[in-house]
């Protein structure tokens, strides 16, 4: 059975730092490109970045990229996503995935596996 367990989401101000954590378990980790999605209230599930199976190739979607950040630790089999100057605008669900293939995508149809989900809440 392939689990993912997101974790570190919560409250925080404007202009504060969360790193989500997603620890893999039930296949080889370093095998899969590993990407993180985020679904605001009353909104689709969009992409947010993703990372091949080796973490040499990545990509951050154009609109937010110069504040995450995404890596991994194939020793631990777990993906993060360091997200810094969090805005109001960045209050979602925020769920890692698994791909595929060894490759990194942004269509949410290339992942087969995906976590729970962690909340993340930027709030004054």
């Amino acid at each position: 059975q392939v689990l993912l367990v997101e974790s570190g989401g919560g409250l925080v101000q404007p202009g504060g730092s969360l790193r989500l954590s997603c620890v893999v378990s039930g296949r080889t980790f370093g095998a899969y490109g590993m990407g993180w999605f985020r679904q605001a209230p009353g909104k689709k599930r969009q992409f947010v970045a993703a990372i091949s199976a080796s973490g040499g190739s990545k990509l951050i979607d154009g609109t937010i990229e110069e504040r995450f950040t995404i890596s991994r630790d194939n020793t631990e089999n777990t993906v993060y996503l360091q997200i810094d100057d969090l805005k109001f605008e960045d209050t979602a669900v925020y769920y890692c995935a698994s791909s595929k293939t060894g490759w990194y995508s942004d269509r949410q149809n290339e992942y087969d596996y995906w976590g729970q989900g962690t909340q993340v809440t930027v709030s004054s």
